[in-house]
């Protein structure tokens, strides 16, 4: 099966400007996109698609084990970069796939030219002086949650992850694309996430960096994104005056602009 079809891949925009590939997080598809690309299709090419088991890419293809490390979904992003014979690609991972990001530059580092971290954990747990947000504990009820009654979870927990009760549409919106992932392939891909721990990889990363947080975010507090900008040599930290895990949906102007000025800046 070719990645294209595969991964659900679209790629619009600008073909003469700079290719920029955006990566969904965890319960998400390449919808949640959707809001940032008219800005970013001006001047780029934009290249969206869907992890394996996400959105409509195809089910056929996953299996809870390779999908239960990060790598193989590093695996899929080269893939789809080779198929369609880009170089010199702008990576913009959010959440879980900032982390894919990181491993797929690692892993093939003359593929591209700068990579995006949008509220980007390393690690969900504390460990020692590192602060990820959250206890061993909070993790293993969060997946027991998770596990024992999945769409109960998703309606209690998307908007808690989006943090705009004032917008209540918004983790509605989330709730339901929650919602429309497949309970199995949610607890591995949760597994997955939340128990990883990718802080070495960090200093793999050998391309311009930009690592964009939110003033307030449950999931990735700013503690992390000073970590992972500490981490990653030359990188570059910008906190937008937003709040939450999803600017993308809840901040889309400010985080076009962040991505675009970094995309377009001299290296």
């Amino acid at each position: 099966m070719d990645a294209r079809t595969r991964n659900n891949v679209v790629v619009t925009g600008n073909d003469d400007g700079p290719v920029v590939m955006l990566a969904h997080g965890f319960g998400c598809d390449q919808n949640l996109w959707r809001l940032v690309v008219p800005a970013l299709a001006e001047k780029c090419r934009v290249v969206l698609f869907d992890h394996v088991g996400a959105g409509r890419s195809d089910l056929s293809a996953w299996d809870a084990g390779p999908y239960s490390t990060l790598d193989a979904y590093a695996s899929d992003v080269l893939d789809i970069c080779r198929e369609l014979d880009v170089r010199d690609v702008v990576f913009v991972g959010h959440s879980v796939s900032a982390m894919i990001g990181v491993l797929a530059v690692a892993a093939e580092p003359a593929r591209f030219g700068k990579l995006v971290l949008l509220t980007p954990s390393p690690r969900y747990i504390d460990d020692g002086d590192y602060r990820g947000g959250f206890s061993a504990a909070d993790i293993e009820e969060l997946l027991d949650s998770l596990e024992s009654n999945y769409l109960g979870w998703s309606a209690t927990m998307a908007p808690v992850i989006m943090g705009t009760p004032d917008r209540p549409e918004l983790g509605a919106e989330l709730t339901n694309s929650f919602c429309r992932t497949d309970p199995e392939v949610a607890r591995v891909f949760a597994r997955t996430t939340f128990l990883s721990d990718n802080r070495a990889d960090l200093a793999r990363v050998t391309v311009p960096t930009l690592v964009v947080e939110c003033a307030q975010d449950v999931i990735a507090p700013r503690a992390v994104g000073a970590f992972v900008h500490a981490q990653i040599p030359g990188s570059t930290l910008v906190t937008l005056d937003a709040t939450g895990h999803c600017p993308q949906l809840s901040a889309p102007e400010a985080t076009a602009d962040a991505i675009l000025r970094f995309v377009t800046s001299p290296r």
